[in-house]
């Protein structure tokens, strides 16, 4: 599942910016629905949208409830020897129970996020890691709850009331005879399989690919948003929005202040993910900046008034994988 990143000099013009949120607020929108909102015509839409899909600019994919994601999440940093850092980063974003994996400012640490059983996880930590020459040290931090994350940032590119009317009305959950959460059956695995890949996949062209009438994955679909499983994601490169700079911040805040820090970061515009973790450190939060003064900015506007009493900040360098999607190395575009 690999799609071309951005060319990292240039950046979107205002339009499909605003395309790219609308595709954050509701992934699954058609051109119709988008272009009503945006005040454009669906001929620009179908055309602007076709264009950033089929270059690898956009991707838009299912992802989980963040919740349910962070049960046995890890988040590991792996430092690895000067000019390994490729190497290792392209191995674990090969295996599917990562997500994400960066590879942070200076070449020798590796960020990523695993999801696994106990099983997969021993083995990659006290197996294959440690009996990997190029790796020097891993650190692994436990999510212990997750206030947000990139499935909910926002590029802040529209209104209100536009992503308002975007954005689909809460689905009623499901009740006797709906889809239980934690129950998907074969085909429910299969179309969210699918989403995972390409979310914006259309009725019938799901319907194709497993086997089953059109009605039949309307209905399926509709009973899997009721019960939360439809949420989704459009991948793209920061800088593309104008945000040079992604950085994680690992932050000391005081138990009784935790829970209000974590939510007051999850709101703010710069901020793609805030997760309560074990360790030294027991936030962390991602967070997008136009530049290193921006990156400067925040850190003394935003965290110093919550209150934070230590922060660590480590700047990605390069995104290898997001939300599932293997990046290639940034090439110029015809």
């Amino acid at each position: 599942m690999d799609v071309t990143a951005a060319d990292p000099d240039t950046v979107l013009d205002t339009l499909d910016r605003r395309l790219v949120c609308a595709l954050q607020v509701n992934g699954r929108a058609g051109a119709g629905r988008i272009a009503e909102v945006l005040g454009v015509s669906p001929r620009t839409v179908t055309r602007r949208l076709t264009r950033l899909q089929r270059t690898g600019l956009v991707r838009v994919v299912r992802m989980p409830d963040p919740q349910d994601a962070a049960v046995g999440a890890l988040l590991l940093r792996i430092r690895v020897l000067r000019g390994k850092a490729d190497t290792v980063a392209r191995a674990l974003a090969d295996r599917p129970d990562v997500p994400f994996v960066d590879v942070m400012l200076g070449g020798q640490e590796i960020g990523a996020v695993m999801l696994s059983d106990t099983g997969a996880r021993d083995r990659l930590l006290y197996g294959q890691l440690p009996a990997t020459a190029a790796v020097a040290e891993t650190t692994v931090h436990a999510v212990l709850h997750a206030f947000a994350d990139a499935g909910q940032w926002r590029s802040g590119h529209l209104g209100e009331a536009e992503a308002a009317a975007l954005a689909d009305p809460p689905a009623a959950r499901p009740g006797p005879g709906g889809v239980p959460r934690d129950q998907p059956d074969e085909l429910d695995r299969a179309l969210l399989a699918r989403l995972g890949e390409d979310a914006r996949q259309s009725h019938a062209t799901l319907a194709a690919a497993v086997g089953t009438p059109e009605s039949t994955v309307r209905r399926r679909l509709h009973r899997l948003d009721g019960a939360g499983l439809l949420r989704t994601h459009a991948t793209v490169d920061p800088r593309l929005l104008g945000l040079a700079v992604d950085a994680n911040l690992w932050l000391d805040v005081p138990p009784g202040r935790l829970a209000a820090v974590g939510a007051a970061l999850a709101r703010h515009p710069q901020v793609h993910g805030v997760l309560a973790t074990s360790g030294p450190a027991n936030l962390m939060a991602a967070v997008f900046c136009p530049d290193h003064a921006g990156l400067y900015r925040f850190v003394t506007d935003t965290l110093g008034p919550l209150g934070v009493g230590r922060a660590e900040t480590t700047i990605v360098a390069r995104a290898v994988k997001r939300a599932g999607v293997t990046l290639r190395r940034p090439r110029a575009r015809a």
